[in-house]
C-alpha cells in the first residue's frame, strides 16, 4: 500500500536537471519570432552599441500549443510581477533601433 502512494505521488512529477552551464543563462535583449503551420521559432539575440552585427545566442523550437501556453505563463508571471513591483513601462518606439551601430563621422 505504501509503495502504490508513493507511484501516484510520482506520475504527476517531471525530474529536470539543470547543469552549470545553462543555470548560467544567456543575455538577450531581442528576440525575432516565426512560425509555421507546425511550430513557433523564437531566436534570442543580444545586440550592443558599437556591433554592427549580433549572432543568435539561443533558439528555442516549440510546437503551437506549447507557444500558446508559454504566453499565458509569460502574461501569468509578468501580472504577477507588476503586483509586487509596479507597472513594467514600454518605450513609445525602440530604444535602440536594430540595424544600430557607429554612424558618426570622426
Amino acid at each position: 500500500m505504501e509503495d502504490n502512494k508513493k507511484n501516484k505521488n510520482q506520475k504527476g512529477k517531471i525530474n529536470i536537471e539543470l547543469d552549470e552551464a545553462v543555470a548560467e543563462g544567456t543575455y538577450s535583449n531581442l528576440a525575432i519570432i516565426n512560425h509555421s503551420v507546425s511550430e513557433f521559432v523564437v531566436d534570442f539575440v543580444n545586440i550592443m552599441p558599437g556591433r554592427p552585427k549580433s549572432k543568435v545566442k539561443s533558439r528555442i523550437i516549440l510546437t503551437p500549443q506549447h507557444a500558446k501556453r508559454l504566453l499565458k505563463a509569460l502574461g501569468d508571471n509578468i501580472h504577477k510581477f507588476e503586483q509586487a513591483h509596479g507597472e513594467i513601462r514600454d518605450y513609445d518606439k525602440a530604444p535602440l533601433p536594430l540595424n544600430f551601430g557607429p554612424t558618426g563621422q570622426a
